[in-house]
């Protein structure tokens, strides 16, 4: 599934802008969209600027991404591990070679 966010261009320096999608400031091309300027809301798919949007539907879909935890938890049965905890670092927490290896047997197994 590709997913467009809605971002506010908060600075353009010729087709590149720098917009802010929920507090996080990001590179974005506005080469497919070259009206857009500084204050509007863009989708931004794959680091492009795809389409220039109402504030109002920006707001209602950031609204939504910002809630989405908890809208994605009502539907989890209750022993589901949480789908937005940090993933662990490898380097603190190595695999043991052993439970790699069972897990690549299996998943050829089956």
């Amino acid at each position: 599934m590709c997913l467009a966010v809605p971002a506010q261009i908060i600075e353009l320096d010729g087709a590149n802008a720098t917009v802010d999608v929920l507090g996080t400031q990001q590179r974005a091309s506005t080469r497919l969209i070259p009206a857009a300027q500084v204050g509007d809301y863009i989708l931004v798919h794959a680091g492009f600027g795809i389409q220039v949007i109402d504030p109002a539907e920006a707001a209602e879909t950031l609204e939504l991404i910002a809630n989405m935890p908890e809208l994605i938890a009502d539907d989890l049965p209750d022993d589901a591990p949480d789908p937005f905890a940090p993933l662990p670092d490898p380097a603190a927490e190595p695999i043991p070679v052993g439970a790699m290896s069972a897990a690549l047997a299996q998943a050829t197994e089956a």
